[in-house]
C-alpha cells in the first residue's frame, strides 16, 4: 500500500510512533539516508547522540534500508529518550507499509512493539505517585 505521492511525484510512506508523552508522525521518503526533526538535522535535534540516532535507525539497518529513505519526522512531548523511541516505531510502522514482508524481521527485532510504560499519576495524600510523607510515631 502506497501513501498520497509528495508534491515531486516520490512516493511517501508515513506512521505514528508513541512513548511515554512523546508523539512523533513520521514520514519516508525515498532519498540518500537523512534524518530532519521538526525542520533541523536529526543529529543535531539529538544533540549528536549516538545512542538515539542508532535507535531511531535500527528499523533501516535491520532490513538493510538505511541509505534509501529519508527521514521527516514531526516530534511532540516528552524529551529526548520518549521521542527517539517514538519515532522508531514510525518508522517500523512506515516500513511495514511499504511492504507488507519487511513485517516478520522487525516484528522478531521488538520494533512493532508499543511500550506502554508511562508516568505514574499523583495521587491525593502523597507528595508522588506512591512517596507519602514522612510518618511520626509522636
Amino acid at each position: 500500500m502506497q501513501a498520497i505521492d509528495n508534491t515531486d511525484g516520490r512516493a511517501m510512506y508515513w506512521g505514528t510512533g508513541r512513548r511515554k508523552s512523546a508523539v512523533a508522525r513520521v514520514r519516508l521518503i525515498p532519498g540518500s539516508g537523512q534524518l530532519n526533526v521538526n525542520g533541523k538535522a536529526g543529529d543535531l535535534y539529538f544533540q549528536f547522540n549516538p545512542n538515539y540516532l542508532g535507535i531511531i535507525k535500527a528499523p533501516l539497518e535491520t532490513l538493510g534500508l538505511e541509505n534509501e529513505y529519508d527521514i521527516l519526522v514531526k516530534a511532540e512531548g516528552g524529551g529526548l529518550t520518549g521521542q527517539s523511541d517514538a519515532i522508531r516505531l514510525g518508522v517500523a510502522r512506515a516500513l511495514c507499509q511499504l511492504d507488507p514482508e519487511n513485517r516478520s524481521p522487525l516484528k522478531t527485532e521488538g520494533y512493532l512493539t508499543r511500550d506502554p510504560r508511562a508516568k505514574e499519576r499523583k495521587k491525593y495524600g502523597l507528595h508522588k505517585a506512591r512517596k507519602a510523607p514522612q510518618y511520626s510515631k509522636r
